[in-house]
């Protein structure tokens, strides 16, 4: 690919300006004249690459001579933001030029499929400083979200670029739908037991349906780094299974005193967690590019493509049961359903603008429920639903007192597998080819995973847990 001459030229800041801040932070602007200056990719990879690791190496080493973020001036922190700005604006040319050449050495032109989680940290490797290596990542995961400087916000813009190319997003689509691993190995298990308790999530045959439910009793069934992985691999098993027809969501009983004793479907993802730093970057992504679009979407098996257009996937109608709240993530889950039953006393809410973060692809589903105007008041002003209203109705199909809960969800099952659910793939596949075709996800997830990396390392986001959860307050 081929730039003008005037767009390969990658600038920092302007020149003067720059070194009136390094001679405040206390760094040498003879040291750093090389740095600041002005360079251009070439538009060939063997040089770009060497390229941008010197330009890379050098600015981190820059960045390492500045006190840590909670301790740095006003002047300092000025001069670790245009750093960090500085090589992140070279990323994302780089990468406009060579993301392609890159994901297919990564996944030899296509034939392998890498997960996120193990894409970004090879990619650290082939290309030195495009993103975090893993020790750079380990380096941070022991702070509190407020003292990291975001090295996962790389992570981020890499997967953007690739995502915002067609053959290469599409491949990454792919490869996050594949079972996992562990799924594989534990199916035939779950056929002969007819049940898995993996702790943070639990799976169990009941009649013609598998039954996944969510079990983070603490955090009434909040998500976290904890849950994701044996939630998506009970997840995997459920679709994976051969003698049920259809699978069922809910979450399990809880501790809290207000709620002793009840179910309660989802408190979204775990604040407490989040304000201290426990939950990466690549959760976001792994999650809505995992499970939630497995959900909606089904299993990619062996090297079939995924897209309606050419077969589809293995996949279940999915049908949830809304036990008091589906919050956050909870009611982004409901976005991917089939069938959604709720207690009459139930509510959902989009909470994003309190936490300061995009709430999944809730942007791009809530609309087709609720219309643009009651999503956007939903996901920017905290609007809520109640599960047993107008607008609550548009997302929930069927409203029942809360003690009736296990029955209405017996009779809906009985009701989806009584004559068989031999059209329901077909079906389904009709649906989202018109509502969400795999490209037009492909595309949402190009912006999602660079908006929400900034998102999570934004300061806004400690302000609001601060403000809006007490979280410096809530013990871990």
């Amino acid at each position: 690919m081929n730039e003008s001459a005037s767009a390969k030229k990658t600038r920092v800041v302007d020149q003067s300006a720059l070194k009136e801040v390094f001679k405040h932070v206390g760094l040498s602007p003879k040291a750093s004249a090389g740095w600041v200056k002005p360079f251009s990719f070439t538009g060939s990879y063997k040089r770009d690459v060497v390229l941008g690791a010197k330009f890379w190496r050098e600015g981190m080493a820059l960045l390492s001579k500045i006190p840590k973020k909670l301790h740095r001036s006003k002047e300092q922190k000025v001069m670790a933001d245009i750093i960090q700005l500085s090589c992140r604006t070279a990323r994302e040319r780089f990468l406009t030029l060579h993301a392609d050449a890159v994901y297919r050495k990564l996944t030899k032109n296509l034939s392998e499929f890498k997960r996120v989680d193990e894409l970004v940290y090879d990619v650290a490797k082939l290309v030195p400083g495009l993103t975090p290596t893993q020790k750079q990542v380990d380096a941070e995961n022991g702070m509190m979200q407020s003292e990291k400087d975001g090295v996962e916000v790389d992570q981020g813009i890499f997967l953007a670029q690739v995502l915002a190319l067609p053959d290469a997003g599409m491949h990454l689509c792919h490869t996050m739908l594949r079972p996992k691993i562990e799924s594989i190995e534990r199916a035939a298990e779950f056929v002969e037991r007819g049940v898995i308790d993996f702790g943070p999530a639990k799976i169990e045959r009941q009649g013609n349906a598998a039954v996944v439910t969510v079990k983070n009793p603490r955090f009434l069934n909040a998500e976290d780094d904890d849950t994701l992985d044996d939630t998506e691999t009970a997840a995997d098993i459920a679709i994976l299974d051969p003698m049920s027809e259809i699978c069922i969501l809910r979450g399990d009983v809880v501790d809290h005193p207000k709620y002793k004793g009840r179910k309660i479907f989802s408190a979204g993802i775990n604040l407490t967690h989040l304000y201290r730093g426990k939950i990466p970057y690549l959760w976001y992504i792994r999650r809505d590019m995992g499970i939630v679009n497995k959900m909606l979407r089904g299993l990619a098996m062996g090297g079939a493509s995924p897209d309606e257009v050419y077969g589809g996937t293995h996949e279940k109608p999915w049908v949830a049961g809304v036990d008091v709240f589906a919050i956050g993530g909870g009611c982004q889950y409901l976005l991917a359903m089939d069938y959604v039953v709720a207690g009459s006393d139930a509510y959902m809410t989009l909470p994003a603008r309190k936490e300061g973060i995009i709430p999944g692809a809730a942007n791009l589903r809530l609309t087709r429920f609720v219309g643009a105007r009651l999503a956007r008041q939903a996901i920017l002003m905290g609007r809520r639903f109640e599960c047993d209203s107008p607008e609550g109705r548009m997302i929930c199909d069927k409203i029942v007192p809360p003690g009736k809960m296990d029955q209405a969800i017996d009779r809906v099952i009985e009701d989806f597998t009584g004559s068989g659910v031999v059209s329901a793939a077909g079906n389904r596949r009709a649906f989202r080819v018109g509502e969400e075709p795999l490209d037009t996800f492909r595309r949402y997830m190009a912006v999602y995973c660079r908006e929400q990396a900034y998102c999570h390392f934004s300061p806004a986001l400690i302000a609001n847990l601060e403000k809006h959860w007490n979280a410096a307050q809530r013990k871990i």
